[in-house]
């Protein structure tokens, strides 16, 4: 696979992010979607190995749109360029939590894992309940050295130890938290490399596996409000 035509694409959309070069570019995004559907598939692969859950993914159906809402934002630009997926058990769903991927240029790509949406608060509030019922679980993860050398949990969080939980619990700070994630960045020149980034991923996922693990734990039984 050719990661270049991945980048060179989306470093070309953000110098022109207008849709008339969209439109006229449609045969250069097929390209790089294809090679970005290509390198999903190749990690759907290698997660398997530790993770079979995956394994019925389908590429295609993993990814999202370039298309952004700017509804709401200042920036009007019309694209978010960068190539995004989450390969979990239930597709790009975020529960299960899985495993992400973004490629964008700039020093701007990562993996990542964990529950990254907070506006679930049923999922918010199982994830906390678990931690504050198994303390030493949570330690055990996210102090094991091999964790603690690739990553910090990282979430939307409160100022204070929300009502009903013990201020003085020895995961007070993690109770705070509204989401839990994990972000491993990845330079542009580690991308282009597409053998050694995907040797990078299989082995950064390993390792975000059992933090993964304990998040799926805290979820168990969580279902996504219909639309």
């Amino acid at each position: 696979m050719n990661t270049d035509v991945i980048l060179d694409y989306l470093m070309e959309l953000e110098r022109n992010n207008n849709r008339e070069f969209y439109h006229a570019h449609k045969k250069e995004y097929q390209a790089a979607k294809a090679e970005f559907e290509a390198l999903i598939q190749e990690l759907i692969f290698r997660i398997g190995k530790t993770d079979g859950s995956v394994l019925g993914c389908v590429p295609g159906e993993l990814t999202f749109r370039l298309t952004r809402d700017t509804r709401f934002s200042h920036d009007k630009s019309p694209y978010n360029p960068a190539f995004r997926a989450h390969i979990s058990g239930s597709g790009k769903l975020p529960v299960p939590v899985g495993y992400y991927l973004m490629i964008k240029p700039g020093g701007q790509s990562f993996l990542g894992g964990g529950l990254f949406a907070d506006m679930f608060k049923e999922a918010t509030a199982m994830v906390r309940d678990y931690i504050a019922a198994h303390p030493q679980e949570w330690e055990t993860v996210v102090q094991a050295e091999e964790f603690r050398a690739c990553f910090k949990v990282q979430g939307t969080a409160l100022k204070q130890v929300p009502a009903g939980y013990d201020r003085e619990h020895p995961q007070a700070e993690f109770l705070k938290y509204k989401s839990w994630y994990l972000e491993y960045p990845v330079a542009d020149e580690v991308i282009r490399d597409a053998d050694g980034f995907l040797e990078l991923a299989e082995t950064i996922f390993r390792k975000m596996k059992p933090f993964n693990d304990l998040m799926n734990r805290a979820l168990d039984g969580f279902r996504m409000p219909e639309r």
